[in-house]
């Protein structure tokens, strides 16, 4: 159980993959003007993320691997799978929730393109490529805690960087400095805080 924490709290907090590797920046300056805008993308990370890693660990595991094909073609077939999942969750989302679905305009189908979403699915598969301080050769459950880490930790810098900029709407901002400039300032110190998180639990 305590490698299961170890793994969550590194895809979490100590090695965000928002704050601390700069990947999947697009969505969050653009998807985060609006709190709940911020909520409705973290969930539908957290749920392709999740089921595209499963999917790719059988995939690489099952497939991919024992054909010897795994080092050519692991990134188009992940590609395909989290394309089908955000092609799935743009269907549910723009029936059950046709505010939410204009909410988050282009941002929903881009999630194909989002870096952290194929980052996660390779990281958790492919040994040698993760950077955790963590032994290499993910289980499946495993796959699944860091994946599940890692998309939570997306959410909540989400929904932390939002609530910031809705604060900022009613501050008196110098006009150079609203917009862009000024979100890319907050995420800077947000990921100066991230960094204390730097050898928590030895990781």
């Amino acid at each position: 159980m305590y490698r299961y924490f170890l793994i969550f709290i590194g895809a979490l907090l100590v090695y965000n993959i928002l704050l601390i590797r700069f990947i999947a920046l697009c969505p969050l300056i653009g998807v985060s003007n609006q709190v709940e805008t911020s909520i409705g993308m973290a969930m539908s990370v957290l749920f392709v993320m999740t089921m595209s890693s499963s999917a790719s660990w059988v995939a690489w595991n099952y497939a991919l691997k024992p054909l010897g094909v795994g080092e050519f073609l692991y990134i188009p077939v992940f590609i395909l799978i989290i394309a089908s999942l955000v092609q799935f969750t743009e269907m549910v989302i723009k029936k059950t929730s046709p505010p939410l679905y204009r909410a988050m305009g282009i941002y929903l189908p881009l999630i194909t393109t989002n870096c952290a979403v194929l980052a996660a699915a390779t990281e958790s598969v492919k040994p040698g490529f993760l950077k955790l301080n963590v032994a290499y050769g993910f289980t499946f459950p495993e796959t699944l805690v860091y994946t599940i880490g890692v998309a939570v930790g997306f959410g909540l810098v989400l929904i932390i960087f939002a609530c910031i900029r809705e604060r900022l709407e009613m501050s008196p901002i110098p006009h150079a400095f609203k917009g862009a400039p000024i979100a890319f300032m907050i995420a800077a110190i947000m990921s100066l805080a991230f960094m204390g998180f730097a050898n928590l639990l030895g990781l």
